[in-house]
């Protein structure tokens, strides 16, 4: 059973949650699925990266990918031991993969994933002990504001998509 737990008080979730939803909205900005991630350590942020998926056609640019190759670039190593990583969606198992590699310490994400998430909805591969890492995972971290954001963007999508197709019977 995995015996960690968090370092981090509420309001300190809740300060990096909201600059991980920071980075989401840059994402919503550029029409891309808002998804925005940050790592931290020692209260310090380190790296942060929002979802790139439409700009880049890069199935791996993922808001937690570039937020671990920037915090790996900052501290010029691989390894993220003592790092917190913040996102507002729960992981897929690319980025739990990635997370579990540069050994990240603790996870903590806002709105879970129905369709794709390792850390603790489909399964959870940050608390695997089968792996020669595990990370703390906490969920719910201003779950609502999280949901909303990806809520409210693929809700304005299927308005465009239904606006657009109205046109064209025109």
């Amino acid at each position: 059973m995995n015996e960690k737990t968090s370092s981090l008080t509420i309001e300190e979730k809740e300060k990096f949650m909201l600059e991980a939803i920071k980075e989401a909205k840059i994402a919503e900005g550029m029409n891309e699925v808002p998804i925005g991630a940050i790592v931290v350590l020692d209260g310090q942020i380190i790296g942060r990266g929002h979802n790139l998926r439409e700009q880049s056609q890069d199935a791996s640019a993922h808001a937690e990918m570039y937020a671990i190759r920037e915090a790996c670039a900052a501290i010029e190593n691989w390894r993220l031991e003592r790092a917190q990583l913040f996102v507002t969606l729960e992981p897929c198992p690319m980025c739990s993969g990635a997370m579990i590699l540069s050994r990240v310490n603790e996870v903590y994400y806002g709105a879970n994933d129905p369709k794709g998430g390792t850390a603790g909805t489909l399964m959870n591969l940050l608390e695997d002990e089968r792996f020669n890492h595990v990370a703390y995972v906490e969920s719910g971290i201003l779950e609502n504001e999280c949901g909303e954001l990806l809520s409210n963007f693929f809700k304005k999508l299927r308005e465009e998509k239904k606006l657009l197709k109205n046109q064209k019977k025109d």
